[in-house]
């Protein structure tokens, strides 16, 4: 017979046995944790912070713009999770922005690979190798993670397995002429790529067990050249950037409008927070180089500079409810 004392006891037991068994069967337990996990210190009332994709060493950053300093970096060769011999997957970071909440960094590097890192305490959650030279990423709604490469024309579906990364990753590919971008449009429930000359959906099959995308329509565009694509904060609309000009293109009259700025060859182009300026990154000039060691507004004014840094893409703290619903869930399939 239990007393109320050995009751007690045998009960936490039976809550702690049951919490381990249920652990071992839905495998998620540590990517259920990125969802509850607390921005650190600083970044949940930071109204005024970039994500930049730094390639000088090889490193995603969080700029503080009020501050003019960096504030925190991930870097591969310092993470545990990456194995050395990936370390290679991470060199040139190529893009880089906030997702569930504000809770995690969606990254990838020319190197080949995609990564998805806990802000507060730097645990990768996943990573695996799409290869092509990777310039975007993307998370579609179940938590999978699609990418675009450049030179090997191609889009990759990965099924985002946090047990079993980075040997046994799921991924399925198709062609996908120049892949620069691509941005989840939550609202459509479509994927947009604009690949080389050609703004591009496709319908997401929705199995996150093999997940797969299937190209529906395709609209041109008045030059090759596709580069950045990125939601415009506010507007059903996406901007829109190649070597001649920067656009948007309006998702409910399907309209592209030039932006008058006064750059070409934008590498990337954020929305802000509100009264914040548009942010660009651009090529410095150097012969050679596609980084700059800067941050403008679309007014030519430079919010931030640093001497020997390679900034390739800056994008906004903030989470656009265009790809991901507010109060974004963290969503997993195993």
């Amino acid at each position: 017979m239990f007393t109320p004392l050995t009751n007690l006891i045998h009960m936490s037991f039976i809550r702690r046995l049951l919490s381990i068994v249920l652990c071992f069967v839905c495998g998620a337990v540590a990517y259920t944790a990125l969802a509850q996990s607390a921005f650190v210190p600083g970044f949940k009332n930071c109204r005024q912070c970039l994500v930049l994709s730094e390639q000088s060493v090889n490193r995603v950053a969080i700029l503080d713009l009020a501050a003019q300093r960096i504030v925190w970096e991930w870097l591969p060769d310092q993470s545990p999770a990456i194995k050395p011999a990936h370390v290679g997957w991470f060199r040139f970071p190529s893009d880089a922005k906030v997702v569930y909440g504000g809770t995690a960094i969606l990254m990838n590097a020319s190197g080949g690979g995609v990564a998805l890192i806990r802000i507060a305490d730097k645990k990768v959650m996943f990573y695996a190798y799409a290869g092509g030279n990777p310039h975007s990423s993307e998370l579609l709604p179940d938590g999978n993670i699609v990418t675009a490469s450049s030179t090997g024309n191609l889009m990759t579906v990965f099924r985002t397995d946090t047990l079993q990364f980075p040997e046994k990753v799921y991924s399925q590919q198709r062609y996908l002429e120049f892949g620069h971008n691509v941005v989840w449009d939550n609202k459509r429930q479509l994927l947009w790529s604009a690949a080389q000359d050609k703004l591009q959906t496709f319908r997401y099959n929705g199995d996150c067990r093999q997940p797969e995308l299937i190209p529906l329509d395709s609209i041109p565009l008045p030059q090759k050249g596709a580069h950045d694509l990125f939601p415009v904060g506010g507007k059903q609309a996406l901007w829109l950037t190649n070597t001649q000009a920067t656009y948007q293109y309006d998702l409910r009259k399907k309209a592209l409008t030039a932006i008058s700025i006064p750059w070409h060859d934008v590498k990337s182009v954020s929305t802000g927070p509100k009264n914040a300026p548009v942010v660009v990154v651009v090529p410095d000039g150097t012969p050679g180089s596609w980084w700059t060691n800067e941050v403008r507004s679309t007014d030519g004014k430079i919010v931030f500079k640093q001497a020997g840094l390679k900034i390739y893409k800056a994008r906004w703290f903030i989470e656009n409810d265009f790809s991901y619903p507010a109060n974004n869930p963290l969503r997993i399939c195993q």
